[in-house]
């Protein structure tokens, strides 16, 4: 079994093959977590799961990027955090997560007012999710973009994953150390974490996608959980460790953090 820990086949781009795809990845041995970036995508996400029996899971959050800061979104914006909405959403069976939670810096107003101001929010409600988060006794996915200083001001010992990890050793270190998993796609292949890679324990990586973003190169240009494969190649390579144990241990690690 692999487990594709973070994809959005709940969004747009699968709306056309998204059964049939889903039905091919369980036939293979891949199973998923879909993960919600705000109230409607995360609605979507539970759907989706509770269409099937086993091997389809979901995730409730709104990310950083959806929280409304005067700017087009390519999703619905949300003024603040509804929490009792998302408690409710997560009374699901099918949901084995908070997330997608956190801080991104990398799009942001142009005035420095706006931009504090966006900050200030940002940070305001990732601690409300992270509060859910342990109310429900529920892992957090943790996004992170050019926000790491904030990031260790805030977070504590929490079962989490940051995913699509980018950060030094030393971010890798300070996550560890407060018991997160980080999370490895794509973007293994468009910057350098081989030495990063290289000190993170096995028992500490968990694999997903981030689809349709981050397709590995080869790969087709939407991205989907079968993409996994070559991440695992990647992995294997730069640790000097067998398919089969990657496989088997992240698997492990999955199951462990998300209760699945």
């Amino acid at each position: 079994m692999i487990i594709d820990t973070h994809a959005h086949l709940n969004f747009l781009e699968f709306d056309h093959d998204r059964e049939d795809l889903i039905k091919k990845c369980l036939e293979n041995g891949y199973n998923i977590i879909n993960v919600g970036t705000n109230k409607e995508s995360s609605e979507k996400c539970i759907k989706i799961a509770e269409g099937y029996k086993e091997g389809v899971f979901a995730s409730v959050g709104l990310h950083p990027s959806n929280i409304l800061k005067n700017k087009d979104s390519f999703e619905k914006e949300e003024e603040f955090f509804d929490y009792d909405y998302y408690k409710k959403l997560a009374s699901s069976p099918k949901v084995v997560a908070i997330g997608e939670i956190g801080l991104d810096y990398w799009y942001k107003p142009k005035s420095k007012t706006k931009r504090e101001e966006f900050f200030k929010k940002q940070k305001k409600i990732f601690q409300e999710q992270l509060n859910l988060a342990k109310e429900l006794d529920l892992p957090v996915i943790i996004h992170c973009r050019s926000a790491f200083e904030d990031l260790f001001n805030i977070i504590s010992k929490q079962k989490g994953v940051v995913h699509c990890f980018t950060g030094s050793k030393e971010d890798a270190e300070k996550l560890l150390s407060l018991g997160y998993y980080l999370g490895l796609n794509g973007i293994i292949f468009k910057i350098d974490m081989d030495d990063v890679i290289k000190s993170i324990p096995l028992e500490k990586i968990l694999l997903e996608t981030d689809c349709p973003y981050l397709s590995p190169p080869s790969f087709e240009e939407r991205n989907n959980p079968f993409s996994i494969s070559l991440i695992i190649e990647k992995i294997s390579r730069v640790k000097g460790v067998s398919r089969e144990e990657i496989m088997e241990i992240t698997t492990q690690n999955a199951k462990k953090l998300f209760n699945i």
